[in-house]
């Protein structure tokens, strides 16, 4: 069966002593809780020791926000996924619509990374999701089963049944902005279709797919109680731990 899961992304926000102290109000809110879903929280690269070494790491996952494409050598600034797994981390965010559209990261580039963090016994959150404009001219559907056939497709069943979807609209990001249940659960559908139809029904079935894309306590109990919604990528509502907690226990 596949895993409900509530994964906050922090993007670049929180000192290293911030985000430490939000990390531990999680953990301590979770700690009389039994939620019905797995919590993952994915903090910058500078936090992730201290936030590791902070929390109960069987009670709240711990992941990178991104990784590189390369395995070491001469590229300055850059972190490989094999230090993100020193650090303790289980998780790493990849394809985000930011990284995407800021640093022009490609279908290739993003495939090397998956392999990366796979090799270095990650799990890639592997986001995918349109823009404004491709919404409304209908390409969506086109739009997402090219980003999951450019940089995924090329998995092994065994390696694809690794990987956690998480469906963005562009759009919905920071906006304000979020798609309906209905619209939620139509492109989730039909990513789940997609992957059916190139590994089977089970590698399918057990494949989480996540909505992202201004997911807040509000919204995310109509959103989890769609059949192929399984929890959700949260950005600015991760940063609270009360509105986290609010989504977690929307379960």
């Amino acid at each position: 069966m596949r895993k409900n899961i509530v994964a906050g992304n922090w993007k670049m926000n929180t000192t290293v002593q911030e985000g430490v102290a939000l990390a531990k109000e999680i953990d301590a809110a979770l700690a009389g809780v039994t939620p019905k879903c797995d919590v993952i929280i994915a903090t910058p690269f500078t936090h992730l020791v201290s936030v590791v070494n902070a929390i109960d790491t069987n009670r709240i996952g711990v992941g990178a926000e991104n990784c590189a494409d390369k395995t070491e050598g001469a590229f300055t600034g850059e972190v490989s996924a094999k230090m993100v797994a020193s650090t303790g981390a289980k998780y790493v965010i990849l394809g985000h619509s930011e990284r995407r559209a800021y640093y022009h990261e490609t279908p290739e580039i993003l495939k090397e990374k998956v392999l990366l963090a796979l090799a270095n016994g990650l799990t890639p959150i592997f986001c995918i999701g349109e823009v404004l404009e491709e919404r409304e001219v209908g390409k969506h559907f086109e739009v997402v089963k090219a980003q999951v056939e450019g940089s995924l497709f090329n998995l092994s069943a065994e390696d694809f049944g690794k990987i956690i979807l998480a469906y963005e609209p562009v759009w919905a990001i920071g906006t304000g902005k979020t798609a309906t249940a209905d619209q939620a659960e139509e492109i989730h559908a039909f990513i789940r279709k997609t992957i059916a139809d190139k590994y089977g029904k089970e590698v399918a079935e057990n494949t989480s797919i996540l909505y992202g894309g201004s997911c807040k306590p509000s919204n995310a109990p109509e959103l989890f109680a769609k059949p192929d919604v399984d929890g959700g990528l949260i950005g600015g509502a991760a940063l609270k731990a009360d509105s986290f907690m609010g989504i977690i226990t929307a379960f």
